[in-house]
């Protein structure tokens, strides 16, 4: 395990203990202890193991499968700016959801399971257009992805604001909160519904992370290499679009993490997919959990969106990259 892994693993667990600590009902970490070998009250066996102990797992998943989905997209792609919102896939997840709900409204009988699958298509569909959209004469270009993609995420964003309006009151309050990102009301069922996505893509992604060193090197280079360029990068996609899809379905729009914890993770570990992607994966979830805390405090009793808490990081790191970028002539 490198350095920076495991004091990314370290300062994860402290936030874990801040997160089940902090709130409008505090408990202490003696309290916590207490709780956690049975000796608690039960008013702080509801609040850990019925409201904050969910959340948090939650948050701790779609840290992870949004930073690992952004760093294969990086890999891909061949882009440094791309993430599972700049490039539409979390529009295409949200619009899928936003869809089935309304759905759902008008007498649509679902299964509890249906919401991820519905955004694993949504965001799939999204990815095909903007990769449709980014290729010029077969090749996908990867100055012109970035540019598809935020059309393609303008665009279902647009079609996603309209449809929510036709949502009766409440429900269009709870997907207007919804679509910012948010990890309020989330319960076990939910965190068991995320939890068989990642557990099947995660290791099928750090496994292909050799083939993903040697696609960052260019399709002519990866072809004499002897990997099959088309169909890894099929593959690889496939299970990015699943990670973000599965994780936009349960916590909403929550961008930037896929953008951020990769670039941080290279930074401090160089770029083989090997060492870069669990670093990545932990860096996501230290996010989404530090971002949770924020959220819970910051204005209390009033709480913030987990999703416009990462936005007010992410945006002015992302524009910083796009003027790195422009200089270094990459887009």
């Amino acid at each position: 395990m490198s350095r920076p892994l495991a004091l990314a693993i370290v300062l994860l667990l402290g936030a874990t203990v801040l997160s089940l600590n902090l709130g409008s009902f505090r408990i202490t970490p003696g309290e916590l202890l207490r709780t956690a070998t049975g000796r608690g009250d039960a008013n702080q066996e509801l609040v850990l193991y019925r409201i904050r102990l969910p959340r948090l797992a939650m948050a701790v998943l779609v840290g992870v499968g949004l930073a690992t989905a952004g760093a294969v997209l990086q890999g891909v792609t061949r882009n440094s700016l791309a993430d599972p919102g700049i490039l539409g896939l979390t529009a295409g997840a949200g619009l899928a959801v936003i869809l089935l709900i309304y759905l759902q409204e008008r007498g649509l009988a679902a299964p509890p399971g249906m919401r991820p699958v519905v955004a694993f298509a949504g965001a799939g569909l999204a990815a095909a257009v903007t990769f449709l959209a980014a290729r010029r004469r077969g090749v996908v270009l990867p100055s012109q992805l970035l540019l598809a993609g935020i059309a393609v995420n303008a665009g279902l964003s647009a079609v996603t604001l309209v449809l929510s309006m036709r949502l009766d009151r409440k429900l269009y309050d709870q997907a207007v909160t919804w679509l910012a990102g948010t990890l309020v009301g989330r319960d076990w069922q939910q965190v068991l519904a995320l939890l068989p996505w990642l557990l099947v893509l995660l290791p099928i992604l750090w496994a292909r992370s050799r083939p993903l060193d040697i696609l960052a090197l260019g399709d002519g280079a990866a072809t004499g290499l002897g990997v099959d360029v088309r169909g890894e990068r099929a593959w690889l996609l496939l299970a990015a679009v699943g990670l973000a899809g599965s994780s936009v379905a349960l916590a909403g729009g929550i961008g930037f993490v896929g953008l951020l914890g990769p670039h941080l993770a290279r930074r401090l570990v160089g770029p083989q997919h090997g060492r870069m992607l669990p670093l990545a994966a932990c860096l996501g979830a230290l996010l989404v959990v530090t971002a949770d805390i924020v959220a819970r405090n910051l204005l209390r009793p009033t709480e913030l969106p987990v999703g416009v808490v990462v936005g007010a990081i992410g945006a002015p790191y992302f524009l910083y990259l796009l003027a790195r970028a422009g200089r270094e002539g990459e887009v």
